[in-house]
C-alpha cells in the first residue's frame, strides 16, 4: 500500500520512515509549509511574563518548537533543570495530542509539568484537553495560547485565534483570561509540476491520503481545482478532518486516531 504524508515538510520524514520500516510504500506532498512568524515581539513579550501564566497551551509540535526558538537565552539554562524556578514557579504546559506533548519533552519542559489527554483518550482536540485541565482553572489568572497564523487570513482572524475560540470560551466561562500569541505562520505550499503530476495519480491509483488538518484539504483543493476526487481514498485523524474531505468529494474517508502507531494500524484494515 502507498501512502501520501501531507505533514508540513519538517514532520513528514518520520512518517515516512515509519510507513516503510512497516512494509508500506510513502510518498510526501506536504500541503502545509511552516516557518517563524514574522513578527517575533510578542512571542519575546510573552516569554518576558512567563511566571505570570498559569497555563501555556501549545496547539501543534511547531507551535512548541517556534515558541521555544525565542526563548531569551536567560531562561535557556533553566530549561535544562526539571527542578528549576522556570519549572517550580511557571506555568503548566497544555498539549492537545501526543506530537505535541512530545514536542514539549524535546524542548526541555519536565513531564510533570504537562497536560494532555490520556494516551487512551477517544480522541486528541481542545475538547479533550479541557476534560483533564478545567478543574485545575484558577480564577483570574490568564492562560496563553500559542499558534499558527494564515498568512492568507485576515486582521481579525489573527486576533481570535483561529480554531480555538471554543478553548479561550471555556477559559472565560471558568473566571479565567485567555490570550493568544502567534509563534508560526502557516501558507499553501508551492508545488512543482512532479508534485501535482503525482498528486493527481494518487487520486485516483488507490493511494491512501493521510490528512491531520482541514488546511491541508483546503490546499489541495486549490493546488488541483479541476481535480476529481471521487476515486480516492484518504486517512483523517479527526471526525472534522474527515468531513472536510467529503466536502471535498473524497470517495472513500476513513478515521484514525492520529499517533503514527494507530495510523499504521488503521492502514492493516484497508489492505
Amino acid at each position: 500500500m502507498r501512502v501520501v504524508i501531507t505533514r508540513p515538510a519538517g514532520d513528514a520524514q518520520a512518517w515516512v520512515d515509519a510507513l516503510h520500516a512497516a512494509g508500506h510504500e510513502a510518498l510526501a506532498l506536504p500541503l502545509i509549509d511552516v516557518g517563524p512568524a514574522t513578527n517575533t515581539q510578542a512571542v519575546l513579550q510573552t516569554w518576558a511574563h512567563w511566571p505570570e501564566w498559569q497555563a501555556v497551551m501549545f496547539v501543534s509540535a511547531q507551535a512548541v518548537r517556534y515558541f521555544f526558538d525565542c526563548q531569551p537565552s536567560a531562561l535557556r539554562a533553566e530549561v535544562a533543570k526539571a527542578t528549576g524556578a522556570m519549572w517550580a514557579n511557571g506555568p503548566r504546559c497544555w498539549a492537545t495530542g501526543p506530537g505535541t506533548h512530545r514536542a514539549l519533552l524535546q524542548a526541555g519542559v519536565p513531564e510533570a509539568c504537562i497536560d494532555s489527554p490520556a494516551a487512551d483518550a477517544v480522541q486528541f482536540d481542545s475538547e479533550a484537553l479541557w476534560q483533564r485541565v478545567s478543574c485545575h482553572i484558577q480564577r483570574g489568572k490568564p492562560v496563553l495560547i500559542v499558534r499558527g497564523k494564515d498568512v492568507q487570513a485576515s486582521a481579525d482572524a489573527d486576533l481570535v485565534g483561529t480554531g480555538r475560540d471554543w478553548l479561550a470560551q471555556q477559559i472565560q466561562a471558568a473566571g479565567a483570561t485567555a490570550h493568544f500569541v502567534v509563534a508560526y505562520e502557516r501558507r499553501a505550499p508551492v508545488w512543482t509540476d512532479a508534485q501535482k503530476t503525482h498528486a493527481a495519480l494518487a487520486a485516483t491509483n488507490g493511494d491512501v491520503w493521510c490528512f491531520s488538518s482541514s488546511q491541508a484539504i483546503q490546499h489541495l483543493a486549490q493546488a488541483l481545482p479541476l481535480q476529481s476526487w471521487g476515486n480516492a481514498r484518504c486517512m483523517a485523524t479527526h471526525a472534522r478532518i474527515a468531513q472536510t474531505a467529503q466536502v471535498l468529494g473524497f470517495g472513500e474517508v476513513n478515521l484514525s486516531r492520529p499517533s503514527v502507531a494507530d495510523v499504521l494500524g488503521s492502514l492493516e484494515c484497508l489492505a
